[in-house]
């Protein structure tokens, strides 16, 4: 039985709860600008050589459609990283039960005490791992999105070559045949509808890709703040333990600490609470390229090469100006070469 004593901060509301949720993992940076394979298509036949043994999953990972299989994989692993981190919130309290219960134990007051309190830091340390674990469920949802749509455009890429396909081998068999006709006005409808749906795919791609990672973004920041005001909290319980020496026959004074300890856990309680997310004071070259309303979602031009003579000529002389000469620039080599 878990011996977590909260004292004066159990009657607080929102006070720390423990449940389940443990050590993640040592984090290895990666280094790399990319971390995508540069082995060519063709070594795919060596790599096949290294697949895993046959389960459901592998099987229903093999019927998606060609088109959203790799996402589909994607999100099984993503699957498999909540779990490990739901795995480790349990264990990190299971590890702080332990910890409270070993330092009763001893029969020390004040490794009992401290012993206890830190416990119930590192508890919430654990809470902590599993709300970021359910954040990133919510986060692989927008993926889920993704996926269904890739699943429902592969149907009509598939018409429409089926039909291409058709007409190509007609006319070699049959050129003057009476369906031709038909399958060219088929193709042009299937072209269509498979022009409506890239144009879908394409959309919600790039929109459900930046909230998905937008929001794990934020969980991860939550998470390693709120584990920062713990982890601070926590060395201030570790001070109130005196670890100075002692000389064999004297004896250390009595624990006078229980109610700074107290506190402690209190303003911990205290800036979770109120812990709220910075507003961002950064701007991505991403964003700053963002499609807007009046772009019409058109993409910007990083080459000269779509240029005409005259928009090349006026980006030269935009690249040599400053800031406020390119405004008043700009429009005088147009007014020029329209004069």
């Amino acid at each position: 039985m878990s011996r977590f004593s909260f004292d004066a901060s159990a009657s607080r509301n929102g006070s720390f709860s423990i449940e389940s949720p443990v050590d993640v993992p040592p984090f290895h940076r990666n280094r790399a600008l990319s971390i995508r394979s540069n082995k060519s298509k063709n070594s795919g036949a060596a790599a096949g050589s290294k697949k895993g043994g046959f389960s459901f999953n592998s099987l229903r990972g093999q019927v998606q459609p060609e088109l959203s299989r790799k996402l589909f994989r994607l999100i099984k692993s993503e699957n498999n990283l909540i779990g490990a981190h739901e795995t480790a919130g349990r264990e990190r309290v299971s590890i702080a039960t332990q910890l409270s219960e070993w330092g009763e134990h001893t029969g020390d007051d004040s490794i009992s005490d401290i012993s206890d309190k830190v416990g119930v830091v590192l508890s919430e340390m654990g809470e902590q791992e599993d709300a970021y674990a359910h954040a990133l469920d919510d986060s692989r949802a927008y993926l889920k999105a993704i996926r269904n749509t890739e699943k429902s455009v592969q149907p009509s890429r598939e018409n429409k070559d089926k039909i291409a396909d058709e007409i190509g081998k007609l006319k070699l068999k049959e050129p003057g045949s009476t369906r031709l006709p038909v399958l060219e006005q088929e193709l042009v409808r299937a072209e269509a509808e498979n022009l409506v749906a890239e144009a879908q795919l394409t959309n919600i791609t790039r929109q459900k890709l930046k909230e998905a990672y937008a929001a794990e973004f934020a969980a991860t920041i939550e998470r390693a703040e709120k584990q920062i005001i713990l982890a601070k909290h926590g060395r201030r319980l570790l001070d109130l333990l005196d670890d100075s020496p002692v000389v064999p026959g004297d004896t250390r004074g009595s624990y006078q600490h229980s109610s700074q300890a107290r506190q402690i856990l209190n303003d911990a309680e205290d800036d979770l609470r109120d812990w709220r997310p910075e507003p961002e004071g950064f701007s991505t070259p991403v964003q700053s390229r963002s499609p807007t309303l009046g772009g019409k979602g058109k993409e910007p031009q990083t080459t000269n090469d779509r240029m005409s003579p005259v928009q090349s000529e006026a980006a030269t002389v935009e690249s040599d100006a400053s800031p406020r000469e390119q405004r008043g620039t700009k429009s005088s080599v147009y007014d020029e070469v329209a004069g």
